[in-house]
């Protein structure tokens, strides 16, 4: 494996970015502290943060921590409520503006992204970031930050990120390695959570000296699979590659406001997941063999499973739906509260590859569904809205239902029709 003389990788991460683009798009929050809510104000005390900008992280306040806690840290707190689209707008815009500095090698989520340097970027680095902060504050607007990590591989590059936040920029050449690294705490890297965190501690290593002076089979072991020893070179500064991933499943998931935690409500919420959920994997080109249903009650937790005959047309996605339902109903208590909802289609199949099934896939009945959900699909994209549904189309509040920024997920225009 080959072992960098300089440093090759740049990743970037948006300061606080949700909040930052609100801060960008509406004047009367910028330099506020803001607090970012997936509900409207009228259910915001119910509901966390979960996101905020750094003048709000000065006084305390963290993502994902719930409103009454937040106020209580930083009692002018404006709370604004996500807005989806907005920040795939921006996400894209961004994009575009580092592009025209640098080819953009993988974007890892809606916030963070890695490139490859060229050799004049690596020998000045600091001109690059000059140049992309500018870029963006120029373009996109100065409210929108971000911080740059320089190392010899992309966790390095990653971890170096997270040292000069906000707005800054860390540069970690091989020469100057281990030291800087020496000073950072396991849970500051990628890939060490708390489970892994106690697991090396129980074989005695405890900080990134530790972690250093072990062996690649070493982690390879406490890891449990290739992974660890992975970790072990990247570490080291190798030049590790990213190992090729490949869709499982397709979902959705929603947190119900207040008013939208019985069993009906929760039931439309899914039908209307599923349906986005159907739709993203058709445009890919996939079938699905099982549907999954889960729940989240006060105190609790269900979930049900049912097998499909590798379908993606809606209607066979929602019979199968109700099917998963009706078991729901019978064994969930009457007036639990759903306080969340989420739907998953899994095992797939590439649609132009499936193995019908003999008796009951590729029957007439079947065959129909699919046309009409093809017409459907092309109705919509023209139009560009929900010219035509199956059901009743009833989103829950707070809207953008099916259009949540996930960690590796960034939502297509399509994903908010």
């Amino acid at each position: 494996m080959r072992k960098p003389e300089t440093i090759e990788c740049l990743y970037l991460d948006f300061d606080g970015f949700f909040a930052s683009v609100m801060q960008q798009a509406m004047p009367d929050l910028r330099g506020r502290p803001v607090g970012v809510i997936p509900f409207e104000t009228n259910a915001a005390e119910s509901t966390v943060v979960i996101a905020c900008s750094k003048e709000a992280k000065a006084q305390g306040c963290q993502n994902v921590m719930r409103v009454p806690e937040a106020r209580k840290a930083c009692p002018d707190l404006v709370l604004v409520t996500q807005r989806p689209d907005l920040f795939r707008r921006a996400h894209n815009t961004l994009l575009n503006e580092i592009a025209c500095e640098i080819p953009i090698e993988t974007v890892k989520s809606i916030d963070e992204l890695c490139c490859r340097l060229g050799a004049i970027d690596a020998e000045n680095p600091e001109a690059l970031a000059a140049r992309l902060k500018q870029r963006i504050a120029r373009n996109v607007g100065p409210y929108i930050t971000c911080s740059i990590g320089f190392a010899a591989n992309r966790l390095l590059a990653k971890t170096a990120c997270k040292m000069d936040k906000p707005n800054g920029t860390t540069i970690w050449r091989p020469e100057d390695m281990p030291g800087p690294l020496l000073r950072v705490p396991l849970e500051d890297i990628s890939g060490i959570g708390s489970r892994m965190q106690a697991r090396l501690a129980q074989a005695g290593i405890f900080d990134l000296q530790g972690l250093l002076a072990t062996q690649p089979k070493q982690l390879r072991k406490l890891w449990g699979n290739v992974n660890g020893e992975r970790m072990w070179y990247a570490l080291h500064g190798y030049d590790v590659k990213a190992t090729p991933t490949a869709r499982g499943m397709y979902g959705h998931g929603r947190v119900l406001s207040p008013g939208w935690r019985s069993i009906e409500k929760a039931e439309a919420c899914s039908r209307l997941l599923l349906t986005k959920a159907a739709r993203r994997m058709r445009r890919d080109g996939f079938s699905a063999r099982r549907l999954y249903l889960w729940l989240d009650i006060r105190g609790a937790g269900w979930y049900g499973e049912r097998t499909l005959p590798s379908v993606q047309d809606d209607h066979s996605c929602l019979t199968g739906l109700k099917a998963i339902w009706a078991g729901a109903k019978r064994q969930i208590p009457a007036g639990a509260q759903i306080v969340r909802v989420g739907v998953t289609l899994m095992d797939l199949v590439p649609a132009r590859h499936r193995q019908l099934d003999m008796l009951m896939d590729d029957d007439r009945e079947c065959q129909r569904w699919e046309t009409l959900t093809r017409t459907i699909d092309g109705l919509n994209s023209k139009f560009g809205k929900r010219v035509v549904t199956l059901g009743d189309w009833s989103p829950p509040p707070g809207g953008f239902t099916g259009g949540k920024i996930a960690f590796t997920r960034i939502p297509s225009a399509e994903d908010f029709w």
